[in-house]
């Protein structure tokens, strides 16, 4: 049998499949090709595939250490995928995944990473990377870490970015907030049953179901919290280099629906409650009630 000619059969194949990326193979030994005919149609080493947009500008690519083809999927090892958006170059690593050559779908497993130029890194067991749709998903649990902001949860969907990106439940964001008052970094930790949706570009993050909200100096309760970050500087003066434009300095907090706020022995409760960091100050609304509790002896004085 020629080998050469059932190489470029397979590859030109698999181009009408997935018209109009491109695919690059090199050619493996025989016997390769024999062990891996059991398992597959065909066995291909150091497998390329890449996609172009309008202009003929490439828009992603994704190559493979190796490449097992079937009739609707292509199984690849030490995945390599990058995803090239405007003004920011994500790219996404696995040990394994598959390709569907119909959906253009890109299943991804063990040790699977993206990161992005803007400086965010997500972590999971198994990613599925929808490049028609620019999404990624997983139902495993995932860590998302950017600057000095740290969260996990389980389950996640959003943006192949990950500027905008959506945390099923068991959610918790870990901050190492800027106190602008004390001029020193604050450690924060946000907990909720989820879901949590956060908006990168909008500095903005809404967490839902029983929230909960840590500070060195106190603890917010509430069904519902919706948490502005302070923009980036660094964005004003670089927009186009695509960086990220929310820190971790948190610059209000809006709680809702059962708020409880304990300083100390004192708590207070409201429907609402707006927190400021820049002033720290909490306004409360909604029939608020404040308990506070006094340590000193009073003496009370009663007059005629």
């Amino acid at each position: 049998m020629d080998y050469k000619k059932v190489v470029l059969s397979s590859v030109f194949l698999l181009l009408a499949c997935v018209y109009p990326a491109i695919v690059e193979t090199k050619e493996v030994k025989p016997e390769t090709l024999a062990k891996g005919a059991q398992e597959s149609d065909q066995q291909i080493g150091d497998f390329s595939l890449s996609g172009y947009g309008e202009k003929g500008k490439k828009s992603w690519d994704l190559a493979g250490q190796s490449a097992d083809i079937f009739n609707e999927v292509v199984k690849l090892k030490k995945v390599v995928g990058n995803n090239y958006a405007q003004n920011d170059t994500i790219n996404l690593t696995a040990d394994k995944g598959d390709f569907n050559k119909k959906s253009g779908v890109v299943h991804l497993e063990d040790n699977v990473v993206i990161t992005t130029a803007s400086g965010t890194t997500l972590t999971t067991d198994t990613l599925d990377w929808d490049r028609k749709q620019q999404i990624v998903k997983t139902l495993d649990k995932v860590n998302l870490s950017r600057q000095d902001m740290n969260l996990t949860g389980q389950g996640a969907q959003g943006q192949t970015a990950l500027k905008q990106i959506m945390v099923e439940k068991d959610v918790r964001l870990d901050i190492q907030a800027q106190d602008k008052l004390a001029d020193k970094k604050e450690k924060i930790v946000i907990t909720c049953d989820g879901p949590l949706d956060v908006d990168y570009e909008k500095n903005i993050a809404i967490f839902n179901n029983n929230v909960k909200v840590e500070k060195p100096d106190m603890t917010i309760y509430s069904d519902k919290m919706q948490v502005y970050f302070t923009p980036n500087k660094k964005e004003d003066q670089a927009p186009a280099q695509g960086t990220s434009a929310i820190s971790s300095s948190i610059d209000k907090i809006v709680a809702q629906g059962n708020v409880r706020i304990v300083r100390g022995e004192n708590t207070s409760f409201s429907q609402e409650a707006i927190y400021t960091a820049a002033d720290k100050k909490i306004t409360l609304t909604g029939r608020p009630q404040i308990i506070i509790y006094q340590t000193e002896n009073m003496d009370a004085v009663i007059g005629n």
